[in-house]
This record gives C-alpha cells, sequence and structure tokens, in this order.
C-alpha cells in the first residue's frame, strides 16, 4: 500500500511542485490538496491521509492552529515547510511544539530548478514520518506553561504513559565521575531536547553540548528557547569560546563543533569537516564526539535521541573505547528510532531510557553528593 499524502500550501505552484516530486516515487501517493488551515482539517477528516506536507504561512487558519487542532481531531504525522527566516524558524518551532513530527526549509531554487537530493530529501522525510506511531505524536508541553516560570515545581514534562524499560526509573548511580554532557538528536529532536534540558535542576553542574541536525537559520531561534524553557543557561555556542560548567551550548547549523584543548581548557571550534571525511550532517554527533574523546576522555556521558540515520553510533563507540558512558532513547518514545537503535544494538550502549525519564536519570548520574 502506498503512502498516502496531503499536500496544504496557499501557494499552486507549490502544491503541483511537491506533488510532481512525491509521485516520482511509486511508493507514495498524493490523494488531496488544501489551500488553508481550515481547509486542511477537514481534508484530514474526510480522507485520513498518512502525512500531511503543511505550510507554515497560510490565510484563514495558519500552519500551527492547523496543526494543534489536527492533533486534537485526527492525530497525524506532519511535515512542515518553513521560510528561511528567523521569524519561520520561530513558527516552525511552535508548530513543533504543537505536534508536528518534522520540517524541511522551504527552499525556491531547491523547488523551481527540480534539484535531485532536494526530491529524494522530500521523499524520505514523507516515507520516515509515515512509519511514524500515533502515540509518538503529542504536543511538547502544556500550552502557557515555563518551567522557568514553575521552578519550584516538578520540571520533567511527562507525555502519555510509556511501556516501561528496563532503565524506566533510574538505577543507583555509578562511581564514575564526569566532566561533560552531550545530546545528540534529529528528527524529533526539538521537542526531545526540550523535554531533556527543561528537566536538569539550575545547579546542574557540568557544561552540556546540544548536536542537533537544524540548518543555521534555525538554530539561534532554537537556542533561544531552549533557554526560555530551562533552568540552565542555554546558548548558541561560538567559536573560540570556553566550555564552562552549568551552560548548554548548542551547535551551529551548517557547521562541526569541535572542542580543542583538555579539560578545563577545553574550547569550542566551529569549524567545517575535512572533504575526505565525508560527512553528510552539519553539525554532526559524530564530529563532535570524536573530539570530545580527545578533550575529556572517558568522563563523558553521551545521550543520543530521537533521530533518522544512524550519526552518533560511530562516535559513542570512539568515547566508549576511552571509558565514556552511552545511553540512547527508548523506541517507544522515539519520533524515529534511527540513530537511537543504531546506539543500543551497537554493543557499546549502557542504558536504554524513555524520553520522560532521560533528565532525571542524567541528575542520578551526574549530581553525585
Amino acid at each position: 500500500m502506498p503512502y498516502r499524502v496531503l499536500i496544504v500550501d496557499d501557494s499552486a505552484f507549490y502544491r503541483r511542485r511537491l506533488s510532481s516530486f512525491l509521485e516520482q516515487d511509486p511508493s507514495i501517493d498524493v490523494i488531496g490538496y488544501a489551500v488553508n488551515g481550515e481547509d486542511a482539517l477537514n481534508k484530514a477528516l474526510a480522507l485520513k491521509p498518512d502525512v500531511i506536507t503543511m505550510d507554515v504561512e497560510m490565510p484563514v487558519l495558519d500552519g500551527i492552529s492547523a496543526v494543534a487542532q489536527i492533533m486534537q481531531k485526527i492525530p497525524t504525522p506532519i511535515l512542515m515547510f518553513s521560510s528561511l527566516t528567523t521569524a519561520g524558524a520561530k513558527e516552525t518551532l511552535d508548530a513543533l511544539e504543537a505536534g508536528a513530527i518534522d520540517f524541511l526549509p522551504k527552499k525556491f531554487d531547491d523547488i523551481s530548478r527540480e534539484r535531485p537530493q532536494a526530491i529524494r530529501l522530500l521523499q524520505q522525510r514523507v516515507k520516515a514520518i509515515a512509519r511514524t506511531p500515533i502515540k509518538s505524536i503529542r504536543p511538547s508541553r502544556p500550552i502557557g506553561l515555563s518551567p522557568r516560570e514553575r521552578a519550584s515545581q516538578r520540571s520533567v514534562i511527562t507525555g502519555q504513559s510509556l511501556k516501561l524499560s528496563p532503565h524506566s526509573s533510574p538505577s543507583q548511580a555509578s562511581n564514575k565521575t564526569y566532566k561533560l554532557l552531550v545530546l545528540g538528536a534529529s528528527t524529533g529532536g526539538p521537542v526531545a531536547l526540550q523535554k531533556v534540558i527543561s528537566g536538569l535542576p539550575e545547579n546542574f553542574p557540568h557544561p552540556i553540548l546540544i548536536i542537533q541536525h537544524m540548518p543555521n537559520t534555525f538554530t539561534k531561534a532554537f537556542a533561544e528557547r531552549l533557554d526560555k524553557h530551562a533552568k540552565i543557561n542555554v546558548k548558541l555556542a561560538q567559536d573560540n569560546e570556553r566550555i564552562n560548567k552549568g551552560t548548554a551550548y548548542l551547535a551551529v547549523g551548517g557547521k562541526q563543533l569541535k572542542v580543542t584543548g583538555r579539560g578545563m581548557f577545553a574550547k569550542i571550534n566551529i569549524c567545517d569537516a575535512p572533504r575526505e571525511q565525508k560527512i553528510h550532517f552539519h553539525p554532526s554527533i559524530d564530529f563532535t564526539l570524536d573530539s570530545v574523546k580527545d578533550a575529556f576522555g572517558g568522563d563523558v556521558l553521551s545521550v543520543v535521541l530521537t533521530g533518522m540515520g544512524t550519526d552518533g553510533a560511530l562516535g559513542c563507540k570512539l568515547l566508549k573505547s576511552k571509558g565514556g558512558t552511552i545511553w540512547a532513547q527508548d523506541e517507544d518514545s522515539s519520533v524515529i528510532y534511527g540513530m537511537p537503535k543504531a546506539v543500543a544494538e551497537s554493543g557499546d550502549c549502557d542504558r536504554v531510557i524513555p524520553i520522560d525519564k532521560i533528565a532525571e536519570h542524567i541528575i542520578t548520574e551526574m549530581m553525585k553528593a
């Protein structure tokens, strides 16, 4: 059975182009079109698609409001399209909070010139999120709540009930000492990272590196959003910046984050990977972990969250060889169980944990009395 797709965009040009690109893949069937958010809701209820592609900016009912209503009435995997602007980035993050699964930048050149790489990426994303279990689709937090405003309350955000894994409750902390936490994510990562970061206390004593597959135009807005909902300081990483305790550094999109120096003298280097390494992701979890193993040795906890592909598996293996600790998000709570699966099945993983419990595990493991 082909994947049934509903295309939502107020531009007839984009509707035609997206339909043409998707239907080049025989496993995808475009079953309908909608021109605004209200139309999208009605078509979703009538057609019951496997996937919806959704523009952010539309008349009558915008994409964010449409996502929220669709998630309430007929939960469906949604792929957002967003302009490459600061406003577009913020709106896309709002849509992800409302329940959308993933997003792609709306690049006019790629669409008008029918670039094969862009067409393949679109097809891959649609098919990947079409396989997302409905139980994984939910808003990331109740509307109007901010962890910083409710600092006295329990800050681990819980979603719907998950089947408990062997590590759903924090086990006794190991005897290891730590100097760094690394979090890596891709598809589904913005929501997952917000859950983890917002669950860490204000006095968290270690620096954090966050590697999220994301375009450069989105990372500044994402860093600001994480900081807004966190008790710790979250910022966009800068070149030649000292890595300080209690601060989370989000990797810049389109570049690599490399750690230079050692221990307390470690610094961030924003750079490009050597061409011979043929790295597909910018930033790449593997690239960062390769440098982290030299700067911090085994005094590192690396947690690989939801995402497509295998980025992070090689880096975790390298870190494990130095004595590092490796965790992965569990399948039930992952939007896409690709990257965490690769780590969990590698033989290097020490613990597999539901997303709603990861912050609690980190606190138990890294904040020993």
